[in-house]
């Protein structure tokens, strides 16, 4: 079973960036689609952005979408989400979600693997 580890949170200015890694063990990587949710505070966790196992199929949260770019690299067991022109409203804890991959791609729902989050605050 895929094992999960964010990095790469922080506190950033309003406009700039950050990338976030979700790094997994074990050799099985490249089986899973991979998610990012994150969850402000007072609120509920939301949907940022989601890849297929192959990486050839992506989905994103209009609210992040053209600012956030989500990758991965299977031989790294590494799965990237690099986030430009941040807002104060993407302030958030940031997780980092797996599931198995099967025959349809429902990139929002059904995620049975999660890290334990990295926060990100931008200040305005």
């Amino acid at each position: 079973q895929v094992q999960l580890v964010e990095s790469g949170g922080g506190l950033v200015q309003a406009g700039g960036s950050l990338r976030l890694s979700c790094a997994a063990s074990g050799r099985t990587f490249s089986s899973y689609d991979m998610g990012w949710f994150r969850q402000a505070p007072g609120k509920e966790r939301e949907f940022v952005a989601a890849i297929r196992r192959s990486g050839g199929n992506i989905d994103y949260a209009d609210s992040v979408k053209g600012r956030f770019t989500i990758s991965r690299d299977n031989a790294k067991n590494t799965v990237y989400l690099q986030m430009n022109s941040l807002k104060p409203e993407d302030t958030a804890v940031y997780y980092c979600a797996a599931k198995i991959a099967i025959i349809v791609w429902y990139p929002r729902r059904d995620y049975d693997l999660w890290g334990q989050g990295t926060q990100v605050t931008v200040s305005s």
